[in-house]
C-alpha cells in the first residue's frame, strides 16, 4: 500500500482522538482472566487490534465487534499455545502471556513480532515471570511457561531493572489471580497501565498504588465481567498537534478527556506552538517556529518516545538548532535519512541523538516506511513538503493511527491511498 500526498497545505477544522491502542492490548488481554463477559468501549478499528482479536478467537474466545466496541467472553479457552504466525507480527501479542499463565498455569508462546522498532528484548518479562514461580523452557524462538502445582503463596517482591510497559503490563496480569501478594517496584506509570489496572480493579482485582512507581497486587480467586472505557490516545494527540504547527495551520483537537496531557502538549509549545484549551479539547496553530534546544524522550510523565520521530519534523521547521534524544531505542533515529533526502538538515550523532538544524524547505520524495512512528513523521514531511510524495508499505502507519487517510483529508490535506 501506498499514500500520494501533494504538500503545502494548511491543515484546518476539527478531528476527533481515538483510544489508546496501547491500552487495548493490556485490556483485551485482561479479559481472559474471567469467564464472563468483558465489554470495552472506545476501541480503535487498527490492524494491529484486528491481529489479537484473531489471537483470541484461535484460542476459543467469542469476540464480538460492534463499531468502536468489544464484547469478549472466555468462557472456554481451548489450548495452552498462542499461534505463532500471528505472535511473530504483532509485538504488542506478548501481554498475552500473563493472562494466559494466570489462567490456565502454562502458557506455550513464540517471540513475538513488530516493525524494526518492535524488534525488543522480553527478558525483563522472563525473570518476572520465574519471581511469581514459573518454570520456562527455551527452544530458539519457541517458550514454555509452567506453574508448578506447589507454587509458593506468599509474597513475593519484584524489583524491574528497567521500567518495562509491557513487562510491567504482564506482571499484573499474571498476578492478579491466586492466593499470593505481589509487591512490583520501579513501575513506569504511563496511561495505559493505569487504565489496566482500573480495568481489573473494576473486574474484582485488589490493587494498591495505581498510578505510582509501586504496585501491591493481591491475588484473587475470580474476577468477574465488566464494562471499561478506554483512554484517549496521546500519541494521537500530539501527532495531530504537530501537523497543525508544521502547516501553520489551525486544528481543533476534540474528545479529550482528563488525562493529564502536560507530558505530550508542553514540549510542543516548546517550539512557539499556540495551544489554547477548551471544554471538550484543544485548538493548535503556529505563527512561527523556534527550536525547543534539547529534547528528550522519557517514560511517563516525560515526553513519550512514540512522539520523538513527528517531533524530529516539528524540530525542521524550527528556526535554530534542537537535539533530540531518545535513550530508549536504538532504531528510533534511523529514519531521519529520509528527511535529509527531502531536503532536511540532520545530523546524526549516533543511534540515539541527532541535532537538527531549521527551518528547512522539504521536498517531496518517494519513500519507505520503516516503522509506525517513523512512518506518521513521514507523511507530516510530505504535507510540509513542496511537491508529491509517495509513502510505500503504508499498511504499517495503518497498525498504529486509525482512520488516518480519513482524518487528514477532513482537515484540507491532499492524501490519497492506493493499494
Amino acid at each position: 500500500m501506498q499514500y500520494i500526498i501533494e504538500g503545502g497545505k494548511k491543515l484546518q477544522g476539527e478531528v476527533r482522538i481515538s483510544g489508546n491502542k496501547n491500552s487495548v492490548f493490556p485490556c483485551i488481554a485482561a479479559a481472559l482472566l474471567t469467564n464472563e463477559e468483558v465489554i470495552l468501549e472506545n476501541v480503535s478499528k487498527l490492524k494491529d487490534v484486528e491481529v489479537l482479536i484473531e489471537i483470541l478467537k484461535k484460542l476459543g474466545v467469542s469476540v464480538q465487534t460492534k463499531a468502536s466496541t468489544l464484547v469478549i467472553k472466555a468462557q472456554d479457552i481451548k489450548q495452552f499455545s498462542l499461534p505463532k504466525d500471528l505472535m511473530t507480527k504483532l509485538r504488542g501479542s506478548v501481554v498475552l502471556v500473563g493472562a494466559m499463565l494466570a489462567r490456565k498455569s502454562k502458557v506455550i508462546f513464540y517471540h513475538p513480532g513488530g516493525d524494526i522498532i518492535g524488534q525488543r528484548s522480553i527478558e525483563t518479562h522472563l525473570e518476572g515471570f520465574k519471581a511469581l514461580g514459573a518454570t520456562f523452557k527455551r527452544n530458539n524462538l519457541k517458550l514454555t511457561l509452567l506453574y508448578s502445582n506447589n507454587i509458593n503463596t506468599e509474597e513475593v517482591s519484584i524489583f524491574l531493572p528497567e521500567a518495562s510497559v509491557t513487562a510491567t503490563e504482564n506482571l499484573i496480569l499474571a498476578s492478579v489471580l491466586g492466593g499470593k501478594t505481589v509487591v512490583l517496584k520501579n513501575c513506569p506509570i504511563e496511561p495505559h497501565i493505569v487504565d489496566l489496572c482500573k480495568l481489573l480493579l473494576s473486574m474484582g482485582g485488589k490493587i494498591n498504588g495505581v498510578g505510582t512507581h509501586t504496585l501491591e497486587i493481591q491475588g484473587v480467586e475470580k474476577l468477574h465481567g465488566t464494562k471499561f472505557k478506554i483512554g484517549i490516545d496521546y500519541i494521537e494527540v500530539g501527532t495531530y498537534a504537530i501537523a497543525a504547527a508544521v502547516t501553520y495551520g489551525k486544528v481543533k483537537i476534540k474528545g479529550l478527556n482528563s488525562l493529564d496531557l502536560d507530558p505530550v502538549l508542553f514540549p510542543i509549545k516548546s517550539f512557539g506552538v499556540q495551544i489554547e484549551k477548551e471544554q471538550d479539547g484543544i485548538i493548535v496553530s503556529a505563527v512561527s517556529l523556534r527550536s525547543h534546544h534539547k529534547l528528550v524522550t522519557n517514560i511517563w510523565p516525560g515526553f513519550p518516545t512514540d512522539l520523538m520521530s513527528c517531533a524530529i519534523v516539528l524540530a525542521t521547521q524550527a528556526k535554530g538548532m534542537t537535539l533530540c534524544h531518545d535513550w530508549m531505542y536504538e532504531g528510533r533515529m534511523f529514519f531521519v535519512d529520509k528527511l535529509i533526502s527531502m531536503g532536511a538538515k540532520i545530523i546524526l550523532a549516533d543511534p540515539h541523538r541527532v541535532l537538527v538544524y531549521g527551518p528547512n524547505k522539504l521536498y517531496g520524495r518517494v519513500l519507505a516506511t520503516p516503522d509506525i512512528r517513523a512512518g506518521m513523521a513521514l507523511i507530516l514531511a510530505a504535507l510540509v513538503a513542496k511537491g508529491r510524495s509517495v509513502i510505500n508499505q503504508a499498511e504499517l502507519i495503518e497498525r498504529g493511527y486509525e482512520d488516518v487517510i480519513e482524518k487528514l483529508k477532513k482537515l484540507g490535506a491532499q492524501i490519497e491511498s492506493e493499494a
